[in-house]
């Protein structure tokens, strides 16, 4: 072996770093991994998956739905748990001091975070809170005094043009959720480098004030059917509403993220189904069932123009993470 020769260095190839918010029972965190272990086993290999869940019963049902591939997940109570790195442990069993890189997503998480219901009282052209109350056994709506007292501040009240204000309707209904902005500010601060986003059902802020949304967006459902008495059957339904992906993109680009796209869900997938349809064999057989799932999730009267899809992300050039 010659003197002037150099061992070689292995250059350490860079983990991928997924994390999954409101994962519920893991199905989802399944597939992905269950397809990246089967058609990009290198990629797989160097993937480190993430599941933010409070709850360790969940955690357990979630193992259980992952089988064998609950080795290839870790779990944090919450986001702030990913802020540094314990002492004493590996990178390949904690995140990367500083937080996640490449991307961090939700599905249908932001819905369901508890909001303030707001309604406009024309005569004195001020908000109020609808509170609840117990009268005969049974939950009802109650008009809370008046804004101050609900501890919301003037800036998450909505702002109405002079114009609007004039004619919006005495009893007008909108939902607030500054849980949901907390959320989104929080996801942006362990997002070292990459992509932040969220599949869920929502307006902009100025889609939240038209006629047709009179009584507010607030609803339940049971067994899959609706239901706009959201105060029946205490903790027999699950209660949503839409998200305001205006306050959702306001409170990313406070926390230093850039705004890629804002899309429909339809949008979002038909743009993925192109470039595998153009990479002909990388994605596998597009089957019948597959079919059918696509057209349910991007279809504009099921699934497709409901949802909608915010990309945010940090160090973004062209739209790709700068990821280094």
């Amino acid at each position: 072996m010659g003197g002037n020769q150099q061992p070689e260095v292995k250059q350490e190839v860079a983990a991928l770093q997924i994390l999954e918010a409101g994962a519920h029972n893991a199905q989802l965190a399944r597939d992905i991994l269950a397809w990246l272990g089967e058609r990009r086993p290198g990629l797989f290999q160097r993937l480190q998956y993430w599941i933010v869940e409070p709850s360790p019963r969940r955690q357990q049902w979630q193992k259980r739905t992952l089988g064998e591939l609950a080795d290839k997940v870790r779990w944090v109570r919450t986001l702030a748990d990913l802020r540094a790195s314990p002492p004493g442990h590996a990178s390949s069993a904690t995140p990367h001091t500083g937080g996640i890189r490449q991307i961090i997503f939700a599905n249908e998480l932001l819905d369901a975070m508890p909001v303030h219901r707001l309604g406009w009282d024309a005569n004195s052209r001020v908000w109020f809170e609808w509170g609840v109350a117990l009268q005969e056994d049974r939950f009802v709506w109650t008009r809370l005094p008046n804004h101050p007292s609900t501890g919301l501040p003037d800036a998450l009240l909505p702002t109405l043009d002079p114009q609007l204000s004039a004619v919006l309707p005495d009893g007008f209904v909108v939902e607030l959720c500054p849980a949901a902005a907390a959320w989104w500010r929080s996801a942006a601060s362990v997002m070292r480098c990459g992509k932040l986003l969220t599949f869920d059902y929502g307006q902009t802020a100025d889609q939240f004030l038209t006629p047709e949304r009179k009584a507010g967006t607030l609803r339940s459902y049971r067994c899959h059917r609706p239901s706009h008495d959201v105060l029946a059957q205490p903790s027999e339904q699950d209660i949503t509403a839409d998200v305001d992906f205006t306050a959702i993109q306001a409170a990313g680009e406070a926390g230093g993220l850039e705004t890629e796209d804002f899309l429909t869900q339809s949008q979002f997938l038909t743009r993925i189904a192109a470039q595998t349809w153009k990479s002909e064999g990388s994605f596998g057989e597009w089957t019948a069932e597959r079919a059918r799932q696509f057209q349910t999730l991007t279809h504009p009267e099921l699934m497709g123009r409901s949802f909608r899809v915010p990309v945010t992300g940090r160090n973004l050039v062209f739209g790709t993470p700068a990821c280094t």
